[in-house]
């Protein structure tokens, strides 16, 4: 495949506002979606107001007793069928993902996998709601404690994984047995009107799930949060929103998931292997072009060891291919838009200015947002660049000589979101792993997002988990029952 040439799948989509049923939105709007790669038109989808928020939250209200009194297998055997029919619509998903993002087909097509097994994880979670009962300590009274569902919840996804970001909020809300107000990227929306319609098509009940597009998210956002009948908000976005969006949230005392900015650092011991080292920058640096929270932000090499890594990076990159997500080959594909693209540039001089120098630079095509992977080397530990994040294809190389003093650059952020360690004394991989402060942390490996494993982080890379048996607890209350026994 060589380049957009449209989709099937989006051609069957409505593509207005859906609150319990498809419609255009009360002011007729309209907004664009555009390819990174290209910059050309992909699709119109609608423009939503305050009027439309409102009728979401209605909705998602009036639907809400008849969902959470829905059969936790019933719930479950839907969530399953969507599992299913993902996998069946799986290869023009990829393409539609690969259109609105700029990634790779092939990271669009693991995206697809990765996502989709959101939908399987929690239709096997919703079975398992969980609950206790225990006996008092002074054998009068039955303890029980139930977890049921906290009711609506926004759900405000990212631009960057636009299918795996919306299934990883969106399936566990519903097998909890809440309804959603569903409100995606202005830039990557299409993903999130692809699944909207398969739950619909596979039975969903109409106002379970509401979607709501906009060029305007604070006019959806801020009239929700100030209702108590919202009583649950998802982000992933930056610190800044996410800080804001939790503020509100504490007028009625909603509850809120927010994951982060991040500002990962990845150490390589000297006694680290080599090659295992250089795969796992590859990997947590260059996937999806450097736009993840969990990216490389800083990667700190042991003086002895540095040598022969950036050797191998430095050949890694250069042989790097950066180009449109569809044309074959291609092993980066562009950033989300021209104001990413320029930030990068900013980043890579500041680096330099700093005292790093530009050792591994790939091409890039002439038009389109397109970022040269670039390594850059002798970054001082203490740089301009700490609590930036990158979001993109630039690898930043320190060179560190002791345990201590590596931990305290790591741990000189802050966030806290992802780290990596690489090293084959699994002694210091425990205590390492341990000190650096961070929610989640890698030994040994780049890639570490796993639907059954709990995402999240600490400082200002924000509060709550997703994925794993964690993630569904985001989304229940608990109730305690006493029952006094003999009456």
């Amino acid at each position: 495949m060589t380049g957009w040439a449209g989709s099937e799948l989006l051609g069957h989509l409505e593509t207005g506002i859906h609150v319990g049923h498809w419609r255009s939105p009360a002011e007729p709007r309209t907004l664009a979606v555009t390819s990174p790669a290209t910059g050309a038109e992909i699709a119109t989808v609608a423009d939503a107001r305050e009027a439309d928020a409102r009728a979401a939250l209605d909705t998602a209200v009036a639907a809400m007793a008849g969902w959470s009194a829905t059969s936790p297998i019933a719930r479950a055997d839907l969530l399953m069928a969507a599992y299913a029919r993902v996998l069946e619509v799986a290869d023009d998903l990829a393409v539609v993902i690969c259109a609105e993002t700029g990634k790779t087909l092939a990271e669009a097509k693991g995206e697809v996998a990765y996502g989709a097994q959101y939908l399987r994880w929690y239709a096997e979670e919703a079975v398992r709601l969980g609950g206790r009962i225990a006996t008092s300590p002074d054998g009068s009274t039955d303890i029980v404690v139930e977890r049921g569902p906290v009711g609506p919840c926004l759900l405000i996804t990212p631009w960057n994984f636009p299918f795996a970001m919306v299934t990883r909020k969106v399936a566990p809300a519903l097998a909890a047995g809440n309804t959603v107000i569903l409100k995606p990227s202005e830039l990557t929306p299409l993903s999130a009107y692809v699944l909207v319609h398969v739950l619909l098509e596979v039975g969903v009940p109409a106002g379970v799930v509401s979607l709501l597009t906009t060029t305007r998210p604070a006019e959806i956002s801020e009239p929700l949060l100030s209702d108590a009948r919202l009583r649950k908000v998802s982000f992933t976005g930056s610190t800044g929103v996410g800080r804001l969006l939790h503020e509100q949230a504490s007028a009625h005392f909603a509850k809120t998931s927010l994951e982060l900015g991040g500002d990962a650092p990845l150490l390589v011991f000297d006694d680290a292997d080599v090659d295992r080292a250089v795969e796992g920058i590859m990997l947590a640096k260059f996937r999806n072009s450097g736009q993840s929270c969990v990216a490389a932000n800083r990667i700190y090499l042991q003086r002895s060891i540095a040598g022969p890594v950036v050797d191998k990076l430095a050949e890694r990159i250069d042989a790097l291919r950066v180009d449109d997500g569809f044309a074959d080959g291609a092993d980066v594909g562009a950033v989300i838009d021209e104001r990413a693209q320029a930030k990068c540039a900013q980043i890579v001089d500041t680096a330099v200015a700093a005292g790093g120098t530009v050792r591994a630079r790939s091409s890039v095509p002439s038009t389109g947002s397109f970022v040269p992977a670039t390594l850059v080397v002798d970054v001082p530990l203490e740089s301009p660049l700490r609590d930036q994040e990158i979001f993109g294809p630039i690898a930043i190389v320190s060179i560190f000589d002791d345990e201590d003093e590596v931990i305290s650059a790591a741990n000189n952020t802050s966030y806290g979101l992802a780290s990596y360690v690489f090293t084959q004394d699994i002694d210091r991989a425990s205590r390492v792993g341990r000190a650096i402060d961070a929610g989640m942390v890698g030994i040994n490996t780049g890639l570490i997002s796993n639907v059954a494993a709990p995402f999240g982080g600490v400082k200002d890379s924000g509060v709550g988990r997703e994925g794993g048996a964690e993630g569904i607890e985001e989304y229940q209350n608990l109730r305690y029952l006493s029952v006094v026994r003999g009456r």
